[in-house]
């Protein structure tokens, strides 16, 4: 699907504490800071939709297991990523995209380091029966 981008991240291991790489600046994902926040998701709820008008997100999950499902409303195209530690990427979604995502286990942890500071005017939610999706 156009206006997302799946990046592998590395994550060096050490005896003393492994590193996890997330965003570099002159990665081609990188725009800008606005901000980075951490968002927890139980396992099996679902949170969306929400269509930013504006926002860039870069979506990590460094704990747990999220289904991330990403809808072009234009081309009526679905598709679905899931994040984990086994699938350590990021999802960089861009505006105008819907989004949705699912806890698929226990304590599930999603940082978003996106390009712009919230808004809450830039943002268009959606009941999830809004897109014919199977959860």
């Amino acid at each position: 699907m156009e206006k997302i981008i799946l990046t592998p991240l590395k994550i060096i291991s050490h005896p003393l504490g492994d590193l996890y790489h997330i965003l570099k600046s002159h990665e081609e994902s990188f725009i800008k800071f606005g901000e980075a926040y951490f968002s927890t998701i139980e396992k099996g709820a679902i949170k969306g939709w929400k269509k930013h008008l504006k926002m860039t997100l870069n979506l990590v999950v460094p704990q747990g297991k999220v289904r991330f499902v990403i809808v072009d409303e234009n081309t009526k195209q679905f598709n679905e990523v899931i994040l984990s530690l086994e699938n350590y990427q990021r999802l960089t979604v861009s505006p105008g995209l819907w989004v949705a995502f699912q806890g698929l286990e226990k304590n599930n942890l999603i940082l978003n380091i996106a390009d712009l500071a919230h808004d809450p005017a830039e943002v268009i939610r959606a009941e999830l029966d809004h897109f014919p999706y199977s959860w």
